[in-house]
C-alpha cells in the first residue's frame, strides 16, 4: 500500500480507501462484510469510509463490529452527517441540532471516541452555513472528530466553507465527490479551487459502478449478480453506463490496461489516482478478492501516453460539465 497526505494536512491515509456504501448491511451478509474489511486491512488499508445514512445506519455499525479489535490510532476512519436518519424534521440535513446529534450516534455505532474525518455529505441549502460550520468546529473542540470535511460540495461552496473554518480555526481539508475516467465533473471547477484551499479529494465510484471493469458489454445480457442487477446495490447508478456507445468505448481500453499489465478495474483506480489532487480512491466491494485486486492500484504510475489514449477513447462519452456536482442541487 502507497499512502499519502490528505490535501495540504498533517493527515496521512492510504492510497486506496475502502468505503462501505452499497454493500455493509443491505447487499451482503456480515459475515461476508468482516471477510472485506479484513481483506483490506490485510492489503495494507488503513482509511475506512462510510456515513450514518449507509443502510439506515447499518454499515456504520457493521464497521465499528469489525475494526473495535484494530489498533485506533492506526487506523483513519471517516463518516458522514446529511441524508435523513429518521423520521422527525431535525433528523437530517446540516442544523446544529441534528450535526451534534448525529456525531454521537456515530461514534456509539462505531464504538470508538472520535472519527478522524466528519463530513458534511451534501451542501445544505436550507441552513446557514456559519451555523454548519460553527457546529463541525465544536465536534473538532470536543475531540469527537479531528478534521472536517465534505462531499459533492461545488467550487464556490468549498471556499466559502473554507473561508469561515479558517475564521473558527479548524482544519476544512477534504472533499468527497465522484470521479472516475468517465465522470469528470471535477476538474475544471472543484480541483482548482481544492488545490488553491489545501483541500485533497477522497473519491467515490472510480470504476463508475462497475462499468470500467469491462464486464458489462455491448449487446450482451447482464451479467449475473452484477449491481445492475441488483435493486439494493446501485443498479439504478450505473444503468446510465450501460448505454452501448459508452460500453463499446470502454471495451477499447482493455488493450491498454493488458499492456500495463493491469485488470480493466486497476486500470480505472490507477487513472484516478494519477490526479495529484487526488489523496484516496474510495473501493467498495462485496467479495474479499475484489478487495484485493483493486488494492493493487496503489502506487502505479501510468505513462503519459497511456493517459493520453484513455482521454481519446473516453472524451466521446465522459462527462464534464461541473453543473452536474451534487453541490448545485437544491433541497427539495
Amino acid at each position: 500500500m502507497e499512502f499519502r497526505r490528505l490535501g495540504r494536512s498533517g493527515l496521512t491515509i492510504s492510497e486506496i480507501a475502502y468505503g462501505n456504501w452499497l454493500t455493509h448491511g443491505s447487499q451482503v451478509e456480515e459475515d461476508a462484510a468482516l471477510a472485506c474489511i479484513r481483506a483490506a486491512l490485510d492489503a495494507g488499508i488503513t482509511t475506512f469510509d462510510t456515513a450514518d445514512v449507509y443502510a439506515q445506519t447499518r454499515a456504520e455499525a457493521v464497521l465499528g463490529r469489525a475494526l473495535k479489535d484494530e489498533r485506533r490510532e492506526g487506523l483513519e476512519i471517516f463518516t458522514k452527517v446529511y441524508f435523513p436518519t429518521g423520521p422527525g424534521q431535525n433528523d437530517r440535513g446540516l442544523g446544529r441540532k441534528h450535526i451534534m446529534e448525529s456525531i454521537d450516534n456515530s461514534l456509539r455505532r462505531l464504538q470508538t471516541d472520535h472519527v478522524d474525518l466528519y463530513q458534511a455529505h451534501r451542501y445544505d441549502h436550507t441552513t446557514p452555513l456559519e451555523e454548519t460550520m460553527e457546529a463541525f468546529a465544536d465536534v473538532v473542540r470536543s475531540g469527537k472528530a479531528h478534521y472536517i470535511g465534505v462531499s459533492e460540495w461545488t467550487a464556490g461552496q468549498l471556499r466559502a466553507g473554507h473561508a469561515l473554518a479558517r475564521e473558527l480555526r479548524v482544519p476544512f481539508i477534504s472533499n468527497q465527490p465522484q470521479y472516475s475516467a468517465l465522470w469528470r465533473v471535477i476538474e475544471d471547477e472543484v480541483v482548482p479551487a481544492s488545490e488553491e484551499l489545501g483541500i485533497g479529494q477522497i473519491v467515490w465510484s472510480p470504476i463508475a459502478q462497475g462499468a470500467l471493469t469491462g464486464k458489462y458489454r455491448p449487446g450482451a445480457p447482464l451479467p449475473a449478480g452484477s449491481r445492475a442487477t441488483d435493486d439494493k446495490g446501485g443498479a439504478d447508478m450505473v444503468a446510465d453506463w450501460l448505454r452501448d456507445e459508452v460500453l463499446e468505448q470502454v471495451q477499447l481500453l482493455r488493450p491498454l490496461a493488458e499492456q500495463a499489465g493491469l485488470s480493466m478495474a486497476q486500470l480505472a483506480v490507477a487513472w484516478v489516482l494519477q490526479n495529484s489532487n487526488v489523496s484516496a480512491a474510495i473501493i467498495g466491494a462485496s467479495r474479499p478478492e475484489q478487495v484485493t485486486e483493486n488494492a493493487v492500484a496503489a502506487g502505479v504510475r501510468l505513462d503519459a501516453d497511456l493517459l493520453k489514449a484513455v482521454d481519446q477513447i473516453l472524451e466521446p462519452v465522459a462527462r464534464r460539465d461541473p453543473g452536474l456536482t451534487a453541490g448545485h442541487e437544491k433541497n427539495s
